[in-house]
């Protein structure tokens, strides 16, 4: 045997070894870590397929409701977003509610339309631009069916320049006021709004046409 090839030999013993030591220190560390591996991925894999299970199943039982409630089934759409509500996955409770409110307006049932939106608009898990949404529908809904009063204890705090609803606050308050016969008041809004550049064309369009007629009903001081 050559000096080379015994050198080859001693060196591959050392290195079997070295691996057999590796493996007697470390083996069973990298195995766990390898189950480890496998099943927080089978875990994510699992999870993933659980909750876009739920979703898509929710998403069904929304669509299913808003069919009832576009074909005139209200009571059964309210059933539905009644069950999506307690058991849905996501965001769809949270529709599922203001859904409900907008039904139930559709029925005629405005105060328990707007009770619906105030208990969305009052829920502070919910974030705060729905909640500002809930608000505005509720004032809407209170310019025919409530008072001045009413509208501005849920529009009031909307108007602000600097918030991204004040042109249709502005509007419910404009409309409210205008059917209390508070002229001056409805008018200072509707040219609130007419004047604001960042206002949507039709909110300055329908705000123009209502401020020309206030001013020429000449009941505004």
């Amino acid at each position: 045997m050559s000096d080379d090839s015994f050198i080859r030999e001693v060196n591959e013993e050392i290195r079997q070894d070295q691996a057999r030591a590796l493996w007697d220190r470390y083996g069973p560390l990298a195995l766990g870590a390898a189950v480890l591996v496998v099943l927080v991925t089978a875990g994510f894999v699992g999870y993933d397929y659980w909750t876009t299970s739920r979703a898509n199943r929710s998403g069904d039982q929304f669509s299913q409701a808003l069919e009832l409630a576009n074909a005139g089934k209200n009571d059964e759409a309210l059933g539905a977003l009644e069950q999506l509500e307690a058991d849905g996955y996501g965001a769809y409770p949270l529709l599922a509610r203001m859904r409900a409110a907008t039904v139930l307006a559709a029925k005629g049932d405005f105060a328990g339309a707007v009770a619906g939106f105030d208990a969305v608009s009052t829920d502070t898990s919910i974030p705060s631009a729905i909640r500002d949404m809930a608000r505005l529908r509720a004032a809407f809904l209170l310019v025919d069916n409530g008072t001045y009063a009413e509208v501005a204890a849920r529009a009031e705090a909307l108007t602000s320049d600097t918030d991204p609803l004040r042109h249709s606050a502005r509007e419910a308050l404009g409309l409210s006021a205008w059917k209390e016969a508070r002229a001056s008041d409805a008018l200072k809004l509707f040219e609130q709004i007419a004047a604001d550049d960042a206002a949507p064309r039709n909110a300055r369009q329908r705000a123009t046409l209502m401020a020309e007629l206030i001013r020429g009903s000449g009941t505004a001081s």
